[in-house]
């Protein structure tokens, strides 16, 4: 396995993290259903970065990117749920829903980024072209 960017190597260890909570969940908690909702949108986020890395475009690459900030924003509010329906403790809380934060705030800034590189190439051409 070879992870090149950072965001996408700390994509991957969440989602290990992620896939361990649902088994304790599961077999600790019996708690089957906000936990494999958590699963799907806390794995979502590296997949998404993964396809990232070979999108077609910058506008697919910010779709793609953007889709994983998506998934990354429903795992908080998974996380939140556990929390608050006392399935997951305050300690468990606190470490998993701040890496959950800081990998939707750097996602966001490269969607941002991303979009303003984007606008600053597709203005620069078109300035070319009209010259």
């Amino acid at each position: 396995m070879t992870l090149d960017y950072p965001i996408e190597k700390r994509a991957y260890q969440f989602a290990l993290r992620i896939v361990k909570a649902y088994k304790y969940l599961v077999k600790q908690q019996s708690e089957f259903v906000l936990s494999k909702q958590m699963l799907r949108s806390g794995t979502s986020i590296g997949a998404m970065m993964r396809e990232a890395k070979f999108a077609q475009s910058r506008a697919d690459f910010v779709n793609k990117t953007s889709i994983a900030l998506k998934e990354a924003n429903e795992t908080l509010y998974w996380i939140e749920l556990l929390h608050d329906g006392e399935y997951i403790d305050d300690k468990t809380f606190e470490s998993i829903h701040n890496e959950a934060n800081e990998i939707t705030s750097i996602l966001a800034s490269i969607v941002k980024t991303t979009k303003v590189n984007t606008e600053k190439y597709d203005n620069s051409e078109s300035n070319f072209l009209n010259s």
